[in-house]
C-alpha cells in the first residue's frame, strides 16, 4: 500500500511527472503515488481538502486505471491499477 496526503500532494505527485535528468540531459518519467501503488492500494488522506485541479487529475486513474502523459516529447500511457481508499 502507498499512503499519501491529499492536502499536501500535487497532481504530478499523485499521478506521474516528466523530469529532466541532470546528468544525461534527457527527460524521464517519475512515478507518482498511483503508479507506485499499481496492483495494490493507494490510501489518500484528506481527500476532501484536495485542490479541485488535483482531484480532476486522478479521475483517469480511477475510471480507466491508466495515467496518460504527453510532455517534453514523451507520450505514454501507464498502468495505475490501484484501489483508492
Amino acid at each position: 500500500a502507498v499512503y499519501t496526503s491529499g492536502k499536501a500532494s500535487s497532481a504530478a505527485g499523485l499521478t506521474a511527472s516528466v523530469v529532466k535528468d541532470s546528468d544525461r540531459g534527457e527527460f524521464t518519467i517519475e512515478a507518482g503515488a498511483l503508479m507506485l501503488a499499481d496492483n495494490g492500494v493507494c490510501c489518500i488522506d484528506e481527500f476532501d481538502k484536495m485542490n479541485d485541479r488535483d482531484q480532476v487529475a486522478i479521475h483517469e486513474a480511477m475510471e480507466q486505471q491508466t495515467i496518460s502523459l504527453a510532455k517534453a516529447g514523451i507520450r505514454a500511457t501507464l498502468n495505475a491499477r490501484a484501489s483508492i481508499l
